[in-house]
């Protein structure tokens, strides 16, 4: 059996973006606003040593991105803002260890994740996406 990459690649990075836009909303919207609350994230990043107001950031970020992400709208761009949010959190878990279910979080997990944000640049939004320059595009095209 042979696959058509031109046929099955912008369907990849739809199932991609979908999945770290669910996994981002559901890290800004769910944990930390749900589970430790606005304060408790702010807290938890000045306990870290960063400013407490990146807790407020990361958090909006990850909700926003993720949305966006999900949508299909400025992928390439919400992938690369997301680099610096998980690199940094690649190195704050450096000290934990490899395995991410071990005290204090590995390093795996948002090691992976900054990879696939990379890849998700690379590959831009995919299918279905309603990123207005795709759109607007695409109409463009028509009209011509």
């Amino acid at each position: 059996m042979t696959f058509d990459e031109k046929a099955t690649t912008p369907y990849a990075a739809l199932l991609l973006r979908v999945a770290m836009g669910l996994l981002f909303l559901a890290h800004g919207a769910v944990l930390k606003l749900g589970t430790f609350g606005l304060a408790g994230t702010m807290g938890f990043f000045g306990s870290l040593g960063y400013p407490p107001a990146f807790g407020a950031i990361v958090t909006f970020a990850e909700i926003l991105g993720g949305l966006a992400l999900i949508a299909g709208v400025g992928v390439r761009l919400v992938s690369l803002l997301f680099l610096p949010i998980m690199i940094g959190a690649t190195m704050q878990h450096l000290g934990n260890g490899w395995v991410f279910t071990g005290a204090g979080g590995g390093w795996e997990f948002p090691a992976l994740w900054t990879v696939l944000l990379l890849v998700q640049a690379g590959l831009g939004a995919g299918a279905h996406a309603l990123d207005p320059a795709r759109i607007l595009g695409a109409r463009g095209a028509e009209a011509v």
